[in-house]
């Protein structure tokens, strides 16, 4: 207790002499208010007490946090403007910017002028009927005073209204177009005037970029500023596109209504307007009921901007404009597509119109149509066909007649030119052919029996076989395994020799399975390596372009006849031929038969009926036909001897109409091919086995060959024609 009295401990003192303590002091607004914990009981009972003062004094400092609130708000609305406005002005800069840019790297406007209308590439038949247009083709430029009223309203209507008011660019109807095409979600309007389309299509390409919509406004200002709205509209309807390659309304008018601009109908003229949007979607020769709901779009525009009357639209709409159907939107065009791809070849660049006149005949162009697109449209689903390719040339190698495929609206993929398919059978007559020149004849004997090479049995289709066969009878029955002993006698390398030499360009694969087919080749290939067989054994050169004119009729290009020598001796020649002619009267083609003219030829199947082949020939015509899927899956039993010989037969008598018969090299009536044409027709000589097999061929890699359901021919030698039980059983069969 003593210690804690002497203590240094001392309590806080209220007061003014309290040191340092006298500045703490309690406000009145710290003092707690009446009837609060320590308030005490003192005040008047009407609550005007100055303890109540605390209360008084707290509203003006919220009205103070109110202040600091909507000053804040001020100053953040102020700041956005300010921050706003110099965003936008740099927005400004930057967009003049960039349009100077742009502009800097244009050439210079004083260097641009109009381009020259792009040259036209007109093809013309080997009578001179017109066959096709390609290129960049421009109609012949009409001016606009002669042209119909309606016609380049229709244009203006639709794509530009206010085309008499902008200069170049249009803001109004870019917002427009940005309206609608917010409001639908999409694309539904463009924003471009006539000006820029013009633009466009005059000095830029197709890409869509920032940078290039930024020079096609600067060159429509250009434009709007160089040329007259009239004379704008004039260019513009001259050049813009209208699908199938038509450029301008007057290659348009004749395209599709074949006539010209200067007499199209309100009907036309809307349907014509109404293509530019989307001219493949909407051309009338292929989506009829779509261009006639785009044309009822652009009379009712016209309506809406006074260009015609609610009575002649629905005169219009009762008679809507209908496409002609032109002679360009068929077969054809795989000629005019195979033309064009050589065409810089011939005579370089084209940078001037130019007529093509070809060795194509309308009339076998148009037999050839309906033979290979009117056969698979009757039994195409039966067999699982989907596609089918020919081609017809003259012995000399002057092409008459191509098609390319079922449907060029569908596919504009050529299969005559560019597909690459396995032959099959139709690629023996190299091989037998290579055996001739080492010294065997069509009446040389082999076996015809089960063959083995490392795993590899290649058989015939029924895996019946005859025994001693004549080259002859082999090649007529198409029997695989006689075929691959042919092979391994004068050896894979020496056949694919051959097929270089006769006109195969394809990579052949020099091993025993070449003997059956199984390296792919093409149509127009195959039938040109059978030409020299119909010639007498001279080399050709597949051709279609006999001459090409320029501008004022200048000849840029005569084809001269072209002597490019003997491929094959003249004797061998009559032995393949007489061989062939067998296929034909005896053999797998026998329903390919001409009568009186004398006609020769091969039928090829390929593994799992992937691929049906037929070519043939006469010393009028060399025709292949074939028929098989893009995919290549296989089609149902369809084989060579079958719609492929019917194709065939029927574009060939139409095409023999009229014309004198005439024989095969060989075969006009002399004496029969033996053996002792050749003195060295020594079967199996030593030295002629040059090749052998490299390896396990894949079975998979093998052709199939005919089915055969008779009895073996007697043995003890060949004969120089198919015995009677023989003709009377071996038909139709690959």
């Amino acid at each position: 207790m003593a210690g804690r009295k002497a203590g240094t401990r001392r309590e806080p003192v209220f007061g003014v002499s309290a040191g340092p303590a006298s500045d703490i002091r309690v406000s009145r607004e710290d003092r707690p208010a009446p009837g609060s914990a320590g308030g005490g009981k003192s005040g008047d009972k009407s609550g005007n007490s100055t303890r109540r003062e605390p209360a008084a004094s707290s509203r003006p400092r919220r009205s103070n946090r109110k202040g600091r609130s909507k000053g804040r708000l001020r100053r953040f609305l102020s700041r956005s403007i300010y921050w706003g406005a110099v965003a936008s002005l740099w927005v400004v800069i930057a967009g003049i910017a960039a349009v100077f840019w742009v502009g800097f790297h244009l050439p210079p406007i004083q260097s641009l002028e109009i381009p020259p209308r792009p040259p036209s590439v007109q093809i013309v038949g080997a009578d001179g009927t017109a066959l096709a247009t390609r290129g960049e083709m421009g109609g012949v430029a009409v001016p606009l005073r002669e042209l119909p009223p309606h016609l380049p309203l229709a244009f203006i209507a639709i794509e530009d209204r206010r085309f008499n008011y902008h200069f170049g660019f249009d803001p109004i109807g870019l917002a427009r177009a940005a309206a609608a095409n917010l409001a639908n979600l999409g694309v539904a309007q463009g924003g471009s005037t006539l000006t820029q389309q013009l633009a466009k299509n005059l000095f830029l390409n197709q890409e869509r970029t920032y940078n290039r919509k930024i020079q096609e406004l600067v060159l429509a200002l250009w434009l709007e500023h160089r040329y007259t709205k009239p004379q704008i509209l004039e260019l513009y309807l001259n050049r813009v596109y209208f699908g199938a390659g038509a450029y301008g309304v007057e290659a348009a008018a004749q395209r599709y209504f074949d006539k010209s601009a200067r007499q199209v109908t309100l009907a036309e003229a809307a349907m014509l307007a109404g293509l530019v949007k989307s001219p493949s979607r909407l051309a009338p020769h292929r989506n009829r009921a779509a261009a006639e709901r785009r044309a009822e779009v652009v009379l009712a525009a016209m309506v809406d901007t006074g260009a015609i009357t609610q009575a002649q639209a629905k005169t219009a709409l009762t008679a809507p404009a209908k496409a002609v159907r032109n002679v360009t939107g068929g077969s054809i065009n795989y000629v005019a597509d195979w033309i064009m791809d050589v065409i810089n070849d011939v005579v370089g660049h084209v940078d001037q119109d130019l007529v093509v006149e070809t060795t194509i005949e309308p009339v076998l162009q148009a037999a050839a149509e309906r033979a290979l697109v009117g056969e698979l449209a009757q039994r195409g689903e039966k067999f699982r066909v989907g596609q089918g390719a020919m081609v017809a040339m003259t012995p000399e190698g002057a092409v008459v007649a191509m098609i390319g495929g079922r449907n060029y609206s569908d596919s504009q993929f050529n299969r005559a030119v560019s597909a690459k398919r396995q032959p099959g059978s139709a690629f023996k007559p190299f091989v037998y052919l290579t055996a001739l020149e080492r010294g065997l004849a069509p009446d040389s004997v082999r076996e015809d029996k089960p063959i083995s090479l490392k795993g590899w049995k290649p058989g015939n289709y029924t895996r019946e076989y005859f025994g001693p066969v004549t080259l002859t009878q082999a090649l007529a029955m198409s029997l695989n395994t006689v075929a691959v002993r042919l092979t391994l006698e004068v050896g894979a390398t020496a056949v694919a020799r051959t097929a270089y030499r006769m006109g195969i360009a394809s990579r052949l694969d020099p091993n025993p399975s070449l003997a059956l087919g199984t390296s792919e080749v093409s149509v127009i290939e195959l039938v040109s390596a059978y030409a020299p067989f119909a010639n007498g054994g001279m080399a050709i050169a597949p051709h279609a372009v006999m001459r090409v004119t320029g501008a004022n009729g200048k000849v840029l290009y005569q084809r001269k006849p072209q002597h490019l020598g003997r491929i094959v001796d003249g004797r061998y020649v009559a032995m393949m031929n007489a061989m062939m002619r067998e296929t034909l009267l005896s053999g797998t083609a026998r329903k390919a038969d001409l009568g009186a003219w004398a006609a020769a030829g091969k039928t090829g199947t390929s593994q799992d009926f992937r691929d049906a082949w037929f070519v043939a020939y006469t010393s009028h015509l060399v025709t292949g036909v074939w028929l098989g899927n893009d995919d290549s899956s296989p089609m149902r039993r369809a084989t060579g001897s079958g719609l492929p010989v019917d194709i065939w037969r029927n574009f060939m008598k139409a095409a023999h109409q009229g014309i004198p018969v005439a024989g095969l090299p060989g075969l006009n009536g002399g004496a029969p091919v033996t053996a002792s044409m050749h003195a060295n027709a020594l079967p199996g000589r030593a030295e002629d086995m040059v090749d052998q097999p490299p390896g396990l061929i894949p079975p998979e890699r093998s052709a199939t060959a005919m089915p055969v359901r008779a009895a073996p021919p007697a043995r003890g030698g060949g004969t120089s024609n198919l015995d009677n039980w023989l003709v009377d059983r071996l038909f139709g069969r690959q």
